[in-house]
Order: C-alpha cells, then sequence, then structure tokens
C-alpha cells in the first residue's frame, strides 16, 4: 500500500487549548468513498495518546472507533468515541487479533487504521498487506525496526556520528567481562527492545541503573530481558530531558515540535507526567532529522534527549508512533493525529501559524504516583531526587499555573479521568491485597 503524500505546513489546534467478535477471514471492503475515509479506527484504546488523538480527530467530525483488549479504556470513555470494540492480545493470540481487526474494519467500514504502541504498530506493518486497502499511515516495517530496535539505533547514530551517551554493546551476559574496564559508574543497563519475545511470551522491559560492578552483575543475571538477550551499557548522562516530534513525507521532515518535561514518573527519569512545549534546540533537530532522513521515514515519530548542562542535547530513543505526552502538542498547536490523518486521505496541509511555546500539561495521576515516590524515598537511589520532598508538594498543589491544562481530566469530557481513576483504585486494592494475603515463610 503506497502512503499518500503530504504537502508542508503546521496546523493550529481548533477547539481551545463492544464487543468481541470472533475471529473471520472474510476480505476487507474496499474504502473508495469519502465517507469510508472519514471512519477511524484507533487501537491500543486505555492509553493517553489513544485519547488525546481520539479527542482531536473527533472534534474535528471525524467517525472515530476505538478498540483494545480491555473493554473499559480511556479512549472508549470519550464522548469523541463514535464506536468500540474489543480484541485478542496480539501478543498472545495473533492470528485471533488479525482476524477480529479485519472484520471489524470491514463491517464498520474503516478507512483509516492508528495504532498507539510498538506491539500493535509493529504487528500492522508486518501484516501490511492483510488490512489493505486500508490506509495506514507510518513507515515501512524495516524503518520501523531499525530504530525501535535500540541496539540497532545506537549503531546507526555511532555510523552517522551523532551525539549519544558512551555505549557498550553485549551481546550476552557471558560477555560482560570485556566492558568492565570500560565503565565509569553509575550505568545505565538498557534493553534492545522495549518489549522481548522470549520462549513464547512477550515480556515488558525496563531500563536498570547499576552504580557498581557487583550491581551490574546482579541486575544482568536477576533480569531475563539482559541475561538472555543483547543490551547496552550506557553512561549516565544528567539534564535536562527533551523531545522532538516530528511529521515526515517519504523520508523528509515537514513538522517539527519539541518539549521539555518538567516533571517525570518516576522522578529520577520516565515518562513525562508535566512537559511545557519549546522552541526545538537546533542540533537535537539536526540530530532527529539526520536519523529519520537516513532511513526514510514517513508518518510520525519520537525523538528523545537528554541535554547536558552545557547544552549538548544526547539521543536516548526513537519512537516510531504517538507518544504519552501527545496532548500537550494538540494544546499548543500541533495537532498531530489530524495531521497524520489529512495525510492518510491525500488531503494538503493548510499553512497556518506555527504552535505556541510555554504550553504546559499535566497528566494529574502520573504527576500524583511521582510525589509519592518522592515521598517515600529515603534517597538511596543511583542518582538524586530532582526536588526536595516539600518542595515537590508545593509544585505538586500548584493548580492554577497559567497556560497549563491537565491531559486526562477535561471539563468537556470527563468520563476518561473517572476511568482512569477507578482503574487505578482497583489495582492499589488488588495489590493491598496480595500483599496481606501473601504467604509468611
Amino acid at each position: 500500500m503506497n502512503s499518500q503524500p503530504l504537502t508542508s505546513g503546521t496546523l493550529m489546534f481548533d477547539g481551545g487549548i463492544g464487543t468481541t467478535i470472533s475471529p473471520s477471514d472474510a476480505p476487507l471492503k474496499r474504502p473508495d468513498s469519502q465517507s469510508r475515509l472519514d471512519r477511524v479506527l484507533i487501537l491500543d484504546g486505555n492509553t493517553r495518546s489513544a485519547l488525546a488523538a481520539t479527542r482531536s480527530l473527533g472534534m474535528k467530525g471525524v467517525h472515530v472507533v476505538v478498540a483494545d483488549e480491555n473493554k473499559r479504556t480511556l479512549a472508549g470513555a470519550s464522548r469523541y468515541c463514535s464506536e468500540r470494540f474489543t480484541y485478542p492480545s496480539p501478543t498472545g493470540d495473533l492470528e485471533g487479533f488479525l482476524a477480529t481487526v479485519k472484520r471489524e474494519c470491514s463491517r464498520r467500514e474503516i478507512g483509516v487504521i492508528l495504532p498507539m504502541t510498538d506491539i500493535s504498530t509493529s504487528t500492522v506493518l508486518r501484516h501490511r498487506e492483510e488490512f489493505e486497502p486500508l490506509r495506514v499511515p507510518f513507515a515501512e516495517l524495516k524503518a520501523f525496526e531499525a530504530l525501535t530496535d535500540k541496539w540497532r539505533l545506537f549503531q546507526l547514530a555511532q555510523q552517522l556520528n551523532l551525539s549519544m551517551p558512551k555505549t557498550q554493546f553485549v551481546r550476552d551476559i557471558n560477555s560482560l567481562g570485556d566492558v568492565f574496564q570500560a565503565l565509569k559508574f553509575p550505568v545505565v543497563l538498557k534493553p534492545h527492545r522495549s518489549m522481548i519475545s522470549s520462549n513464547g511470551r512477550w515480556i515488558a522491559t525496563s531500563v536498570r541503573y547499576a552504580r557498581s560492578v557487583e550491581e551490574l552483575k546482579a541486575i544482568a543475571a536477576r533480569y531475563e530481558y539482559f541475561s538472555r538477550h543483547p543490551f547496552m551499557i550506557q553512561e549516565y548522562i544528567s539534564g535536562q530531558a527533551e523531545g522532538v516530534f516530528v511529521l515526515c513525507d517519504q523520508g523528509k521532515p515537514i513538522v517539527f515540535f519539541a518539549h521539555r518535561r518538567l516533571r517525570e514518573r518516576p522522578p529520577t527519569g520516565g515518562v513525562s507526567v508535566l512537559s511545557e512545549s519549546i522552541e526545538p534546540n537546533p542540533e537535537a533537530q539536526r540530530i532527529a532529522r539526520t536519523i529519520l532522513e537516513h532511513v526514510g521515514w514517513h508518518g510520525v515519530a519520537m525523538v528523545e534527549f537528554k541535554v547536558s548542562a552545557e547544552g549538548t542535547p544526547y539521543l536516548m530513543e526513537v519512537n516510531g508512533r504517538f507518544w504519552g505526552s501527545l496532548q500537550l502538542a494538540i494544546d499548543a498547536g500541533a495537532d498531530f493525529p489530524w495531521l497524520l490523518y489529512q495525510s492518510a486521505i491525500g488531503t494538503d496541509l493548510d499553512k497556518v501559524k506555527p504552535y505556541s511555546t510555554g504550553v504546559k500539561c499535566r497528566w494529574l495521576l502520573g504527576d500524583l504516583v511521582s510525589l509519592w515516590k518522592v515521598l517515600i524515598s529515603n534517597g538511596s537511589g543511583p542518582h538524586p531526587l530532582p526536588f526536595g520532598k516539600v518542595q515537590s508538594i508545593l509544585q505538586f498543589l500548584n493548580f492554577f499555573e497559567k497556560a497549563s491544562r491537565c491531559e486526562v481530566n477535561r471539563w468537556d469530557d470527563l468520563r476518561p479521568f473517572w476511568l482512569e481513576m477507578t482503574q487505578y483504585a482497583r489495582e492499589l486494592g488488588s495489590s493491598f491485597v496480595k500483599r496481606i494475603v501473601r504467604p509468611r515463610i
């Protein structure tokens, strides 16, 4: 399937700031009418990016269908979701996932499909021909694999002589001894993927920190995604976390957006819970452009950096899909879901004003969890907390900051927030019960 061309431009945000179907191999109906192109399927409905995309497209009159493994989802709870359905897990029942999504796309006359996570994106791209003639406005699988596999990404960054942390590539745990002399602690252990298939199952990976050789050995032996798979050991870079977000047309970056993370979960570095739109760091923008042009990228991508006190941006990773803090870009005027949808249906992008800087977006639940992590911390981690406990409390209680909005809880669309809080309360309750009934030896 050929992706549709784009025309350069940036759009301002115009709105202020199921059931499980049995698998079927029925052929997809051809979305040859404009009405079908007005119908979009968003996968991974319980992600914040899916919620942001649903609101963005739904506000503009697009018929949004939300799907997920679960019946109750953030995007599915939005007033801007028109229909919803569930599908089998792509990691546990690939054939069921493909058959269900294909059947529902045909039955609901979907014209465009937007996956939101690495798993669903790679699955759709790997089986792209099966979804034709649906529009899938993403890069080819080869390019996606080149950037989302961190081992390959940093090998490429070295070849292109781009700024990145000093990196040791470890093919297996038995070769660890070969790299010890080159290490300066603390170091970062980074898996080559965010999700890894191992022994017929998928496991979620996580970055780990080590302050000594002994701690490094223990971590590598403890976690399967280190002990049985390739990984990297990188120098720890302290500094400001920033992201450069890009929309590309067949290898040509045409829209840029940037933000900096003001608070994260966990507080020592991770997912953004409070971020602010900024002008792109020129060198970070150059690095992002170089990488994306090199692989011939198409569609959206997020390129993450740590910017040192001297102003040097160090490449951290690339996400070849929508990102968690997507709502900030939309609020600031870089409406990536709408831009990507327009690219999918072949509509020229209107040239309007660039996005606004200084706009902030807050994930309230994530911010609350981050605050709790600060309050219970004893300061024994591999690197210090960014703020003290009193300062963290005062920052959290600042609900009236100018140009700041909450990401999930919006007054005109509150159901996703209530669902999110309900889901979290259930998770806490389940965790508490497990601790109470855990057998004591």
